[in-house]
């Protein structure tokens, strides 16, 4: 498909100004018509073209693996959370103990990737909730980031996705996510900061109340090394 210059600078001004599509992750109606495997044999063929036309030569025992290791990685890691199939059950549980204050999850390990560069997105996510009678495992917080995570993002987007999951698995809308990461589409290539990072929000139900919102950024900001 060859591109015109104005409409190359356009796309390339629209990703840099970090412009999202929806809540929802864009993906065709026929996006799961196909196995796994016929998308790595699909997805390695085109990287093979792609190494092919940048000149590299692929019989050399270095190269020559290096398109299915990059289908295998998009299909089954860090694009894995595409897959409705993966999805984690969030369980929930009886809040037996009557615990009324906010539980917080912090310091979550994040690695996605910008779905304008495909280049990493890597930071900590903090997630919380206040409980109207369940309660969820700590790790399936963890495991809900991940799956959001693992799918070409924009932050912004991510972090609505995992409130908004976050609120059907514990039917509550008082939840909150506060994601800080850095961004390689950033940091690596374009203007080349290496410092900033970026830091999304999404407060909902009783996290929109200044007094709330104001103990959960406390929590994130405890020292809690151990």
């Amino acid at each position: 498909m060859k591109i015109d210059k104005a409409l190359e600078e356009q796309y390339e001004e629209l990703g840099n100004e970090h412009i999202g599509s929806s809540a929802e992750t864009p993906l065709r109606d026929d996006a799961f018509e196909i196995s796994d495997d016929e998308k790595i044999e699909g997805i390695e063929a085109q990287v093979y073209s792609i190494m092919e036309t940048l000149g590299l030569d692929l019989t050399d025992d270095s190269l020559r693996g290096t398109p299915r290791r990059v289908a295998n990685m998009f299909v089954k890691e860090i694009f894995a959370g595409l897959h409705p199939e993966r999805k984690p059950k969030a369980s929930t549980f009886e809040n037996k103990y009557k615990y009324g204050e906010m539980l917080v999850e912090k310091n979550i390990t994040v690695y996605s990737t910008c779905e304008h560069h495909l280049l990493p997105i890597v930071g900590r996510a903090h997630v919380a909730y206040i409980s109207n009678g369940s309660v969820i495992g700590l790790s399936k917080m963890n495991r809900i980031v991940d799956y959001y995570a693992k799918r070409p993002q924009v932050q912004e987007r991510m972090t609505m996705q995992i409130v908004q999951e976050l609120q059907k698995a514990l039917g509550t809308k008082d939840v909150a996510c506060v994601v800080d990461a850095k961004h390689l589409c950033v940091n690596s290539r374009g203007i080349r900061d290496i410092e900033s990072s970026t830091v999304t929000a999404e407060f909902g139900g009783k996290f929109k109340d200044a007094a709330v919102r104001r103990e959960f950024l406390d929590y994130i900001n405890l020292d809690t090394e151990f």
